[in-house]
C-alpha cells in the first residue's frame, strides 16, 4: 500500500480533501466531483453515433502507455496522514532535552549570547512539552513564539539552525522580504508553511510539529507617511496573525504559489513554533529617545547623551519601541518571548574564530591536514583578524571574508612543495607587513611573502 496520497488528475486536490478517488486505467485518479462534471459535460455535447461508426479511420482518444502516477513530480506527492489514534508527537515527553542540556549543546556551536540561548532553550522545551501533553485536561498551554532582535552577523540564523539540529525536527528558514498581501506579485503568506512541508518530506504530521524561522521580519514594518497601499508591510503582518496563533491553512505542495497544476493540502499551525528575527536598524535611536525623555536640567540630572555609548541598548527594548518602529500590536501580541542579541566585540570575534565545534580556523586546519601540513595561528594574528572584521561592521560574516583573502596565497603555494610541514600565521602577515612562517621539517623561515 502506497504511503503517498492519491491526487485528482483534473483538480489536483489530494484524497484527504477531495474524498475517495475513482481509479482509471494507467494509474490515473479522478475525484467524484470532477468525474460528475465530466459526465455532465459529455451529456450536453452533441454526438452523431452513425458518423462515428462510418469513419473507422478516426483516431480513438486514449492515454497510451502513460503511467499517470509517475507523472506527478515527487516534490508534489503528499504522504498520507496517520489516523488520529496513531499520531504521536515527534518528541516524547521523556525524549525532550531539558533546558540546561539544550543550552549546553548550543554553547558548543555559538559563542556568547548567554541570555538569548537561555531564553530559546526554555521556550523550545516548553513548546514541545505542550505538543507532547496534547491538552489532556482543560488547561490549554499557549504557544511560545519568539522574536529575536540583534545586529547583522550576531548569530540569529546560526542559533536556529543549531537548535533544529539538536532537536532533529523539520526546520524551514524563510525571508519576510518577499512576502506580499494575497493577490500581489510575490510570495503569499502561506508559502512559509509550504517550505516547512517540503522540509518534512511532505509528511503533514511531521510538518505540523516543526519550526519556522522567518528572517528579516523588520522589513515588514508599517511604512511611515505612505499614501499607497502597504502590500508588503502592515498587510503582511495582519495576514500572519492567524498563522502565528494557530489555524488551518491551505498551502501549495512543491511550489510557493497556488495555481491550477499544484495540489493543495490543509495544515494546522497550532503546534508549529514560529521564531522571527531581524536586525531592526535605527531601533537603538527609538530606545534612546524614549529613555532620554526622563532627562532634566540641573545638578544630578541625566545627560541626553548618556545612552549614546551604551553597547547593551538593545537589551532595554520594550513593546512600545517596536510599535514605534512599525510593528502592529496584534502581531507583537502573538510573539510573547522577545529577546535581543548583543553586538560582537573583539574578544567575542576571537572566540568565534577558534572555539566552536565548526570554527573557521578548525575548518582550514582540517583542509591543510589533508595535505599533511599543520596550520597554526599566533594569538596576535587572531586579534588582528578580529580588528579588521570589526571595521567591516557586518558581524561574524566578515571573519570568513578576511580569512579567505589572506589564505588564498597559502592554499595556492602549499601543494607545490611536499617538504612544507607547518605554516604559522603571524600578525605581520595579517597587517600586510610580513609573511607567514613556513617550517621545513625543523627549519623555520618565512617563505611566502605578502604581495
Amino acid at each position: 500500500m502506497s504511503e503517498y496520497e492519491k491526487i485528482c488528475f483534473l483538480c489536483r486536490r489530494p484524497e484527504s480533501v477531495a474524498g475517495k478517488m475513482i481509479e482509471l486505467p494507467q494509474k490515473m485518479y479522478v475525484c467524484a466531483d470532477c468525474m460528475q462534471k465530466s459526465m455532465d459535460a459529455m451529456n450536453n455535447m452533441p454526438f452523431d453515433y452513425n458518423q462515428f461508426m462510418n469513419n473507422p479511420g478516426m483516431p480513438v482518444m486514449g492515454f497510451g502507455d502513460m503511467d499517470m502516477e509517475n507523472e506527478i513530480p515527487k516534490a508534489q506527492k503528499i504522504k498520507k496522514r496517520k489516523p488520529e489514534e496513531e499520531r504521536v508527537p515527534i518528541l516524547d515527553l521523556k525524549d525532550i532535552p531539558a533546558p540546561h542540556k539544550i543550552k549546553a549543546k548550543l554553547d558548543e556551536y555559538v559563542v556568547g549570547q548567554e541570555h538569548a540561548k537561555k531564553a530559546m532553550s526554555v521556550a523550545v522545551y516548553n513548546h514541545y512539552k505542550r505538543v507532547a501533553a496534547d491538552n489532556a485536561d482543560e488547561i490549554e498551554i499557549e504557544k511560545s513564539n519568539m522574536l529575536m532582535i540583534g545586529p547583522t552577523g550576531s548569530g540569529k540564523t546560526h542559533l536556529v539552525k543549531t537548535l533544529a539540529k539538536i532537536l532533529d525536527v523539520p526546520l524551514a528558514i524563510t525571508d519576510a522580504t518577499s512576502l506580499t498581501e494575497a493577490g500581489y506579485i510575490g510570495d503569499d503568506i502561506e508559502s512559509v508553511v509550504s517550505k516547512l512541508l517540503a522540509a518534512a518530506d511532505n509528511d503533514i504530521d511531521k510538518a505540523e510539529q516543526g519550526i519556522i524561522f522567518i528572517d528579516e521580519i523588520d522589513k515588514i514594518a508599517k511604512k511611515k507617511n505612505s499614501s499607497q497601499r502597504d502590500v508588503s508591510g502592515e498587510s503582511v503582518q495582519q495576514g500572519m496573525l492567524k498563522l502565528l496563533e494557530g489555524s488551518d491553512v491551505e498551502v501549495p505542495v512543491g511550489a510557493t504559489s497556488k495555481n491550477a497544476m499544484v495540489p493543495l493540502v490543509t495544515i494546522n499551525t497550532k503546534n508549529i513554533l514560529f521564531i522571527c528575527g531581524g536586525a531592526f536598524p535605527d531601533l537603538e535611536q527609538i530606545i534612546k529617545t524614549r529613555l532620554s525623555k526622563n532627562t532634566s536640567i540641573g545638578f544630578g540630572a541625566d545627560l541626553k547623551d548618556k545612552f549614546d555609548h551604551d553597547k547593551d541598548i538593545l537589551q532595554k527594548v520594550t513593546t512600545e519601541d517596536l510599535r514605534n518602529f512599525g510593528m502592529i500590536p496584534e502581531f507583537l501580541g502573538r510573539l510573547p518571548i522577545v529577546f535581543s542579541l548583543k553586538g560582537l566585540d573583539e574578544d567575542m570575534m576571537v572566540e568565534i574564530l577558534r572555539t566552536p565545534k565548526n570554527a573557521i580556523l578548525k575548518q582550514y586546519q582540517k583542509l591543510l591536514a589533508l595535505d599533511e601540513v599543520k596550520l597554526d595561528f599566533e594569538e596576535e594574528a587572531l586579534h588582528a583578524i578580529a580588528r579588521k572584521a570589526m571595521k567591516k561592521d557586518t558581524g561574524a560574516r566578515a571573519l570568513r571574508a578576511i580569512i579567505e583573502e589572506f589564505m588564498l596565497d597559502i592554499m595556492f603555494e602549499i601543494p607545490k612543495d611536499d617538504n612544507i610541514g607547518q605554516v604559522t600565521i603571524t600578525e605581520a602577515y595579517i597587517e600586510g607587513s610580513g609573511g607567514p612562517l613556513i617550517q621545513l621539517r625543523g627549519q623555520s623561515v618565512p617563505r611566502i611573502e605578502q604581495k
